[in-house]
């Protein structure tokens, strides 16, 4: 193995979680245009894409699936309603009749974590009941039908549930009275999260390889093996998945490039608005009705899934 690729192994995760986290920190804290934070995220994505021709899980991920147009309008599309909720916050203060509970006394770093834990355990449970429930899995399955694992398919979301996320996220703490800057830095950590945790990188986490939710243990939340990818719901952490008695450290054998996807829609669509249209045309278990020609796509045997059929 290189030193270059051993660097890589070792380095990807802490530059990628403390370092490009304490650069946007920096822009915050020191009141620094907030348009230095989309630099700091376009040097994440860079840094990941380099990653993955060094480091990857899978040679296979790192080739054109025909994917890249939709997942670059996915991303756009997710960056830019993440920064609308965030300009929302002074609005949401304005309509609110008390003055909220949020603990602005505290040292900045301080309330990021905090907003940080509780984000999680929203996410992780919208997760958790968006497998459960046919007409949020419909909304969800946009994100699964990823065929491959690289930095852009974790800012892959359906607008709607994307909306969902901030919704139950996010608007608790816009209420409790959170602060622009402490959500600023949320959404950045967040977008962070998503990219290691999609990232074609095969990288080294020691002692937090089952602590944080990112690498393998996601990869196996992204399998097209049925029930078996109903776990490891969670964001930053396994804390609430080991407390959902979801969290599952290990596959039940090797996963392959080939094993993601859903698994009653082999030939997901390929386009951005194809995507867009597929909670209204498939059914969980059944398939979907192709939006642009309009034929039916016939599926495989649904397996026991904890996204029911409808």
């Amino acid at each position: 193995m290189s030193a270059l690729k051993v660097a890589f192994r070792y380095a990807y995760a802490p530059v990628m979680v403390i370092g490009m986290n304490a650069a946007a920190f920096f822009v915050v804290a020191k009141g620094h245009h907030y348009g230095w934070l989309g630099a700091v995220l376009l040097a994440a994505l860079a840094l990941a894409f380099l990653a993955e021709r060094i480091s990857p899980v899978h040679d296979e991920w790192n080739h054109s699936h025909g994917d890249e147009k939709a997942n670059a309008v996915h991303a756009l599309v997710y960056e830019m309603s993440s920064l609308n909720g965030v300009m929302l916050l002074p609005l949401i203060a304005w309509l609110t009749p008390w003055a909220g509970i949020w603990p602005h006394d505290w040292p900045l770093i301080i309330q990021v974590v905090l907003a940080i834990v509780v984000a999680d355990l929203a996410f992780t449970l919208v997760h958790y009941w968006s497998h459960i429930y046919p007409v949020l899995w419909r909304l969800h399955a946009v994100h699964h039908g990823v065929p491959r694992m690289y930095g852009f398919n974790g800012l892959v979301r359906h607008p709607l549930h994307q909306t969902l996320d901030m919704v139950v996220g996010t608007l608790p703490l816009a209420l409790a009275g959170m602060p622009v800057d402490v959500a600023l830095m949320l959404g950045f950590a967040v977008s962070i999260q998503l990219i290691v945790q999609h990232s074609n990188v095969e990288y080294e986490l020691g002692p937090f390889r089952n602590v944080m939710s990112i690498g393998r243990i996601h990869h196996l939340h992204h399998v097209n093996w049925g029930k078996e990818g109903d776990c490891n719901f969670g964001l930053f952490t396994t804390l609430w998945d080991r407390m959902l008695g979801t969290f599952h450290p290990e596959p039940p054998r090797p996963i392959k490039a080939n094993d993601l996807g859903v698994d009653d829609v082999p030939d997901f669509p390929k386009s951005y608005w194809e995507q867009l249209m597929f909670p209204f045309v498939y059914t969980p278990g059944v398939g979907l009705k192709n939006p642009g020609s309009q034929k039916s796509v016939p599926a495989s045997p649904a397996p026991d899934t904890m996204h029911p059929a409808e």
